[in-house]
């Protein structure tokens, strides 16, 4: 039973919009009005500072770390069908934090911090190679969509390099494209210059 409903449980744990709360609370502010209009962490940190900016990060991580968690204790992930149910799992916090039932399904989050954490329990190491691809592209550019954006491309073939499954390869594809996807204005303000940068 639990196997069956632990894919809703992630997505209504995914859906918890912590950046909007955390927000309002602490800072009185509503996101989806200033900065770039977003609730992750980035827009967290650019409103209400770095100490709330890191704190939604951590929660938006954990809402893909802790169902990840429950799916790898459930099944095995080593194999094919293992694998295949924990990135489904996964896959659901991610749609969560995407499109949250707690706000009508919009103004969801990009979901970089969600699939972090839910690749942080799949597959470590894919996740380690592709942060140090974030890394080295917002260092060399200054700003946080473009190591989000190359991150999130290269997931994928990280997994598939290090030897995790194939299904769990084709939900980080799908991770990826939906990230991609969701920096959609980022990518229309990067080519046309307006792109703020991470004051780094």
């Amino acid at each position: 039973m639990l196997i069956c409903l632990l894919p809703v449980i992630a997505y209504l744990l995914g859906a918890v919009p912590f950046g909007l709360l955390l927000a309002r609370i602490f800072a009185g502010a509503d996101l989806r009005r200033l900065g770039s209009g977003n609730i992750g962490a980035t827009n967290v940190r650019r409103v209400a500072g770095n100490r709330l900016g890191l704190a939604v990060l951590l929660l938006d991580a954990g809402k893909g770390a802790l169902p990840a968690l429950a799916a790898a204790a459930l099944v095995d992930p080593a194999g094919a069908p293992g694998a295949a149910y924990t990135g489904l799992v996964a896959l659901c916090a991610f749609a969560g934090h995407l499109f949250p039932v707690y706000l009508k399904f919009r103004t969801g989050g990009k979901g970089v911090a969600t699939a972090a954490g839910a690749f942080l329990v799949l597959a470590p190491a894919a996740l380690g190679l592709s942060l140090l691809v974030f890394v080295l592209m917002v260092c060399l550019t200054d700003r946080v969509s473009v190591g989000s954006l190359a991150a999130a491309g290269f997931l994928p073939l990280a997994v598939h390099l290090t030897g995790r499954p194939l299904a769990l390869a084709l939900c980080a594809g799908v991770a990826g494209a939906l990230i991609v996807w969701r920096h959609k204005s980022n990518i229309r303000r990067l080519f046309n210059g307006r792109e703020p940068r991470a004051g780094l």
